[in-house]
């Protein structure tokens, strides 16, 4: 394991997170209720309920830079897994100007709300690599703002 600031790398499922405690695995969705490719597919292979969450949204509530928190499994009340999912993606692939679809504002708001939410629970964040694959942000832009945002423990799962 590396370990950068308050950044953990480790190999390995971000559906899986390590540890004791509560967890809160981040995950980037867009605004155009599109849920079928990347690490979606894991989640909603091992919990249906957060792309339900996601598919019952009002079309006002997939704002960009809003997030919305699904209880995933309840051990005891100190062991419990919530997957945020967090609006910071336009459509699904580059727009007619080019630009990609992650948008860093929204992530950044995003990522802010995910640790209010985190301190508030005593809760450890855990994701993939967000945002640095299908949204087609850089990866080095997207870890500053976590370093930024994020003041607990967080862990970034890269596959093996």
């Amino acid at each position: 394991m590396e370990k950068l600031n308050k950044i953990t790398y480790v190999k390995g499922d971000a559906t899986n997170p390590i540890g004791e405690g509560v967890k809160i695995i981040t995950h980037i969705v867009n605004n155009r209720r599109a849920w079928g490719a990347g690490f979606v597919l894991a989640l909603s292979r091992k919990w249906p309920e957060p792309e339900d969450n996601y598919r019952m949204y009002a079309p006002n509530s997939l704002r960009l830079g809003t997030v919305d928190y699904v209880m995933v499994e309840s051990i005891s009340p100190r062991n419990k897994i919530f997957v945020a999912n967090m609006v910071a993606q336009h459509g699904t692939g580059k727009d007619a100007n080019g630009d990609i679809p992650l948008r860093y504002t929204a992530l950044t708001d995003c990522l802010r709300n995910v640790n209010e939410m985190a301190e508030f629970l005593g809760a450890s964040v855990h994701m993939p690599m967000i945002g640095a694959g299908l949204a087609g942000g850089d990866w080095n832009t997207i870890e500053q703002i976590i370093r930024e945002t994020i003041k607990v423990p967080v862990t970034v799962y890269q596959l093996k």
